[in-house]
This record gives structure tokens, sequence and C-alpha cells, in this order.
């Protein structure tokens, strides 16, 4: 940790307001109507598939006029900075812009296990999750779906939404969406899964992913900056990166690094994560290379080379953290 790290990405809850209500109602309506503009000609995500989702049509990401809830709950699994004490409020949208062969949450993601829910519905949810003590309203896959999420925030804030916004993303969003974010979102939590462009045609049938995710973070972090706490260690603003650790280092994990230190900050908070287990297609011969879990020296080299690269400031968990999960992983 560099001197000074702690008081300078320190902020007193008392002094923090969410960013979207500095822009007032009307404000929040008007972003709402320009989003939803994008979805006639559909422009959402870089995907650009130009079919008109006002009319309940869909393409890649198999979503229409409504998102598509698939559950909503206060989530102990996510950073501590994100759960503290009472959960981080999560609500999880269905289907996807991304199709990732190792997907983990396959059902919802490509088999769109959920239903569709009105803008009131979806701003109800939000109170609710404030309801129940949640420290924010985590949106999780929100890529395809930042319109009807837009369009619900104003109906949330009426109702009384307070709470901070954490956009979980895959990274693969659109400069147009964020744009319309900006002021919004508190909290940016991007993955990065992979450097290469042709690794990212083959196992997200994405290859301009990379250059999607790299465009992105920098929009991200240009908005809101490196992530900032209050005193009690609860995320009230910035950027949060997660990088998924895949076997035989195929994701590009020191590259990856390198472009956060360099490109974004070197102050960027990173969550390394070692949770990566087959699941989805990779049991097919296409991608046997990957049907496997990765390491204890993978995840090792892994935090190497993001110090090596400058990053100094790495998400640590407790109980279930990955210095702990080290023990079990094979050599």
């Amino acid at each position: 940790m560099e001197p000074g790290a702690i008081s300078a990405f320190t902020i007193p809850s008392r002094d923090f307001t969410p960013a979207y209500l500095h822009l007032g109602a009307r404000e929040l309506r008007r972003r709402a109507e320009e989003a939803l503009s994008l979805l006639e000609s559909c422009s959402v995500c870089p995907r650009n598939c130009r079919v008109n989702r006002l009319e309940d049509k869909w393409a890649v990401c198999k979503t229409g006029r409504y998102a598509v809830v698939s559950s909503f709950f206060p989530h102990f699994g996510e950073e501590d900075c994100l759960r503290g004490w009472n959960g981080s409020g999560t609500i999880f949208f269905s289907w996807c812009n991304l199709k990732c062969v190792f997907c983990q949450n396959w059902s919802i993601s490509h088999l769109g296990e959920g239903r569709a829910v009105t803008p009131e519905q979806l701003a109800r949810m939000m109170v609710y999750l404030q309801e129940q003590g949640c420290h924010n309203i985590n949106l999780v896959t929100p890529e395809h779906v930042v319109p009807q999420i837009l369009e619900a925030l104003p109906i949330a804030v009426e109702m009384g939404l307070r709470l901070p916004i954490v956009y979980n993303t895959s990274a693969y969003d659109s400069l147009d969406s964020l744009r319309l974010l900006d002021g919004i979102v508190d909290i940016y939590m991007p993955d990065f899964k992979f450097w290469d462009r042709e690794l990212a045609r083959k196992y997200l049938k994405a290859p301009d992913y990379p250059e999607v995710a790299k465009r992105v973070i920098k929009e991200m972090h240009r908005q809101v900056g490196p992530l900032v706490m209050d005193e009690h260690g609860l995320a009230k603003r910035g950027v949060l990166v997660r990088h998924l650790v895949m076997p035989g280092g195929i994701a590009g994990t020191r590259e990856i690094m390198q472009f956060l230190a360099k490109e974004v900050s070197p102050h960027t908070y990173v969550n390394i994560m070692d949770q990566y287990y087959p699941a989805g297609k990779v049991s097919e011969k296409e991608y046997s290379e990957i049907n496997r879990r990765i390491t204890r020296s993978e995840y090792e080299e892994a935090l190497a080379a993001a110090r090596e690269a400058g990053l100094y400031r790495f998400d640590t968990r407790g109980l279930v953290g990955p210095r702990l999960r080290l023990l079990w992983l094979p050599d």
C-alpha cells in the first residue's frame, strides 16, 4: 500500500450523496427518454443489432421492450466493500450480449431464466432492497438493458431510493450507454475477461471485446475515478475491476494488469479471481484446454503480474477469500 493511500481513497459517509440525486428528476427523465430512443434501432451495446426493441423485437441479447430479471436479493457473496454486513442489493438481469462458452450462470445468461418486468416493478425491487438494509443497488449484466434501468430510476427516486448504484458489467458496453450513465452510476464494476482478439472470438463470441473493454474502462474511470470507500470500508464511488484467471493464462492477465496500471491508473482497485471452474460448453472437445480448474501457481503468477505492473489495491476477502482458497487449489 502506498503512503497516504488509505486517507486518499476514503470519504466520510456523512459527506456522500448518490450521484443521481444531484441530477434532479427532470434530467433523469430526459436521460431515460434518450436511452429509450436507442431501442428503436438498437445501439445499446456494441453488437449494434439495429432491431426495433420498442416493438418487442430482439437479436443477440434476446431482450425486447422490457428487462428480464432472474432474481433480486441481498447478496453476501460479493466483494467485502460491496456486501458489508447487510449485503449488496443485487438485481440479476437475464440474457447477455456476450456468449461466454464457460459461463457459470448459464441458465440465466444463455437460457433467459426469469421474467419480464415493467419500469415500476424494477423500481420497486430497488426500493425493496433498500428497505432490507442493503448498502447499494448492484445491477448485474446490465449492458443490454440500460434504457430500462434509466426508465425505472426516476420512479425509484420518487419512491425514496437513496443508495449508490453499482454497474456490474462484462465491459462489453457502448459509449452511448455510458454517456447516459455519466453522473448516475456511482460504482462501475467491469470485468476484463480477455486481452487477445482471437481468443475473445473463440470463448466470448465477440472478437472486438478487448478493444471495447479498454475503451469503456477508460471512460468509466474518467467518470468516477479510483474506488473510494467510507470509514466503514464500504465502496461509495469509483471503479473496481474484476479479472478471472483462466487455465493456461489464456486470459492475458499480464497484459491486462499492465493496461490498468499504465493507461487507467496505478490506483485501480482490482479483484483477481480464482474461482474459474468448467461450466457451460467447456466439456465439448473444442474447449478441452479450459476443461479444468486453475492451479495454485497460475493464480500466484497472476497476482505477481499485477504487482509487477504497479498495481497495489487488491480485493482480499474474509473467510472465503482467495488466500484461504489457495489451500485447496491443485499444484
